[in-house]
């Protein structure tokens, strides 16, 4: 009688759990900041992120993650520190020679995270402030914006989540996407925000394991290749949540056969007023951009 009595509540609970992510709706249109909004903030930052929120109309943001060699998740793009935005932690640029030489993979979070990140002037994107700041935790960027979710009243806002992992960076950039997706997990089911995240890779190695072990978690599968809707859909094993192509690829075909499957086709990254509107006329489900600013203009 006892184990009843006690099971009972953790259905019910459950219960509760299940149909309230069930009543969770993905946006109608997906406008992203990508990395933040790069274009205007430095990428991937927790103050491009709450700089995004700020953003009529932005209902994601979008993101990238590494791995630590202390199995920390960090959210940061590329696998090495860049010699194009950082600078080291007594504010020295990273000499070009040495663009291989502080792997994520292969440093502490304490050693990332004294690099700083945003005060180097990126000649890619001229409009982007500058603030010193630096590669922060995923669990730390998570708290920052639900804390600013709280605070202003604002709606909740999705993460599309990037897992950035290959075959050929296991062990050496990367650890095997097994352990990458446990990590990542870990830290998104503890702070509660499943219902709210979208796990995204160019490796379908992390979204074929996030479909199986975690079925209720939204993935998106990202393309940019010459590969037909069909062929993408058949090398990936299963009908994604989203399909992410880059945004030359898109086409009136594409969306029609991703549709009647059911699948979103949400293309990166798109950065131009012309462009964003030609691919919102397309039907398309969101856009990522780098100009979170320029896609909320967009009609």
């Amino acid at each position: 009688m006892k184990k009843y009595l006690i099971a009972a509540p953790i259905l019910f609970c459950s219960m509760i759990s299940f149909h309230a992510n069930a009543q969770v709706k993905f946006p109608a249109f997906s406008a992203e900041a990508h990395r933040g909004g790069r274009g205007l903030m430095p990428e991937n930052t927790i103050e491009a992120m709450l700089h995004a929120m700020t953003i009529k109309g932005i209902t994601t943001l979008e993101m990238d993650t590494h791995i630590t060699s202390d199995n920390k998740v960090v959210v940061t793009h590329d696998d090495y520190l860049s010699p194009a935005f950082m600078l080291t932690p007594d504010g020295k640029e990273i000499p070009k020679t040495d663009a291989k030489k502080y792997p994520i993979f292969g440093m502490t979070y304490k050693e990332v995270k004294s690099f700083d990140l945003g005060s180097k002037y990126f000649e890619l994107f001229p409009q982007q402030k500058k603030i010193k700041t630096h590669i922060p935790l995923l669990a730390d960027l998570i708290d920052a914006v639900q804390k600013d979710i709280k605070k202003t009243g604002n709606k909740q806002f999705f993460y599309n989540i990037e897992t950035k992992c290959d075959v050929k960076g296991d062990g050496v950039t990367n650890p095997e996407p097994e352990i990458f997706v446990k990590l990542l997990m870990d830290v998104i089911i503890k702070k509660k925000i499943t219902p709210y995240v979208v796990i995204q890779s160019f490796d379908k190695r992390t979204i074929q394991i996030i479909n199986k072990k975690y079925p209720d978690v939204k993935t998106s599968f990202l393309v940019a290749n010459k590969k037909t809707y069909d062929e993408n859909i058949a090398d990936l094993g299963y009908k994604p949540f989203i399909l992410s192509p880059v945004w030359q690829m898109v086409n009136e075909e594409l969306i029609a056969k991703a549709h009647a499957d059911g699948v979103k086709i949400i293309p990166w990254t798109a950065n131009t007023l012309t462009d964003i509107q030609k691919l919102k006329a397309l039907k398309v489900d969101g856009i990522i951009s780098d100009y979170p600013d320029i896609l909320s203009q967009a009609k």
